[in-house]
């Protein structure tokens, strides 16, 4: 048995792909609610690795459908176990994190980007890192992201983590 089966709502389990955009001390996230905590919150862009899919291929999958940009440069930063509980609900997650740049250029001049798939919509925007290490923007999964951002100002410098 791979595991206990889970018999209704009050627990779920994912595998989750999801990429870091960056530019000018701002990172790409989505922007989300949380109606039983009444909590404002952000999360990076990317989605739901399917069975037999790859955690790459996810994430240029998630991006495609959610930004309509390829990914270049795309590279694994980072893999975290995340247990929390949303809207009442308990979660675990694997999430594959990457790093890359964005294609389609034009995102990186736009403040706001409106995502509209086909389950939902939201709005995805350039946050300052600077206000995520002090603790006024919280982002999910909470892990620690100074170490995570420096990963990636290292790369970004010597081209290796």
């Amino acid at each position: 048995m791979l595991g206990k089966k889970m018999k209704d709502e009050t627990s779920k389990f994912n595998l989750k792909a999801m990429c870091i955009f960056h530019k000018d001390g701002k990172i790409l996230v989505s922007k989300g609610f949380d109606k039983v905590k009444n909590e404002h919150f952000y999360r990076f862009l990317g989605g739901g690795v399917d069975f037999f899919e790859t955690g790459k291929s996810a994430v240029r999958r998630e991006i495609k459908e959610e930004l309509h940009s390829e990914i270049e440069n795309l590279e694994i930063i980072d893999v975290i176990e995340n247990l929390f509980t949303f809207e009442g609900i308990k979660r675990h997650e694997i999430v594959f994190f990457y790093v890359g740049d964005l294609v389609n250029k034009e995102l990186y001049k736009q403040n706001k980007i409106h995502v509209v798939e086909d389950t939902h919509e939201f709005d995805a925007e350039w946050i300052s890192i600077d206000g995520i290490l002090q603790g006024s923007l919280p982002l999910y999964p909470a892990l620690d992201y100074k170490t995570l951002f420096s990963k990636i100002l290292v790369k970004k410098i010597f081209g290796k983590y």
